[in-house]
């Protein structure tokens, strides 16, 4: 009787949530999100989300990120993808590689591994679509 449109339609807004995970927390796993994410703790998985992460100071992962930003200041040990921004801050300590749009680092960060960025990204998901499907006999 009182029930709101969306209840009725089973569609919640998540994109406008925070997820954090603390310092001394430790997760293993994947983690899959709408929201943004900000990591100070310890992850030892995969984070997938249409938001923002964010890896503080004190913030580990150790697994494939893919996001829409990402500021990090923490530790990768990943290959992490951007579709926007990525910023690594001066304590950043980025090991594995990065795809992205567009790339900010302060003096001061550390990144180890394999770089594209730009158009190359445009260019790999043109080819991605446009390229034929061999076909089996």
């Amino acid at each position: 009787m009182f029930t709101n449109k969306k209840e009725m339609t089973g569609q919640n807004e998540t994109s406008g949530a925070v997820n954090i995970i603390g310092v001394g927390t430790i997760i293993t796993g994947d983690i899959l999100s709408k929201g943004d994410i900000r990591i100070d703790g310890t992850l030892k998985g995969a984070v997938k989300t249409a938001g923002k992460v964010v890896v503080g100071q004190a913030g580990t992962i150790e697994g494939d990120i893919e996001c829409n930003n990402a500021d990090i200041a923490g530790s990768l040990n990943a290959k992490i993808t951007v579709a926007q921004l990525l910023s690594l801050k001066a304590t950043a300590k980025l090991t594995g590689d990065l795809i992205t749009n567009k790339l900010a680092i302060e003096p001061g960060a550390a990144f180890t591994g394999h770089c594209s960025m730009g158009a190359v990204i445009k260019d790999i998901k043109h080819v991605e679509k446009t390229e034929p499907k061999e076909k089996t006999a």
